[in-house]
């Protein structure tokens, strides 16, 4: 049996109002963050990338495939892994969803790892995914575009991805926290 408190139906409305305006406080702070987060500066990428693509190499700009913008979720799956990191995988889940959505809005979503092409598309099959995913093994640009914050958590042994994560001794991408 639980604990939990049993209480009237005024007392449920009345902690209800309370919390309902904790979550319109929170949603509104949430929307600030986003605005701010929106209005970073861009830093020009002035090195030139190569992936490993489904279609062949290509560069950091080809993978725009003609469209304004290009968002890239640095998805952690090293070349000595298996399977993709488990909260990567559940958040992909969700975007193959509003994939199709996307390019309406001019935008390209590309998925990008450090492991090899082949174990990327096996993976992709085998969960059922659409989403466009590119390797960047053999190069360094899941650990050059990341932000300072992201390296300093990195240096200091926060590597995880989750605290679920069976890779947390293996050193990761620090990316998914840029």
């Amino acid at each position: 049996m639980t604990d939990h408190k049993i209480g009237t139906r005024e007392e449920w409305a009345a902690a209800r109002e309370e919390l309902l305006a904790r979550e319109k406080e929170h949603t509104r702070l949430g929307d600030e963050i986003a605005q701010q987060r929106r209005g970073l500066p861009w830093v020009p990428v002035e090195k030139e990338y190569r992936f490993d693509t489904d279609d062949g190499e290509k560069a950091l700009s080809d993978l725009f495939d003609g469209r304004s913008q290009l968002l890239v979720y640095h998805f952690m799956f090293g070349p000595s892994y298996d399977a993709g990191c488990i909260t990567c995988s559940s958040i992909a889940d969700g975007i193959n969803g509003v994939l199709p959505h996307l390019p309406a809005r001019d935008v390209t979503f590309v998925f990008v790892s450090q492991a090899p092409l082949e174990k990327l598309q096996a993976y992709r099959r085998r969960m059922g995914w659409s989403i466009p995913w590119v390797s960047s093994a053999g190069n360094d640009f899941n650990v050059t575009s990341v932000s300072r914050a992201a390296k300093s958590r990195r240096a200091s042994g926060s590597r995880r991805c989750s605290s679920s994560c069976p890779w947390g001794k293996e050193t990761h991408a620090a990316a998914r926290y840029s």
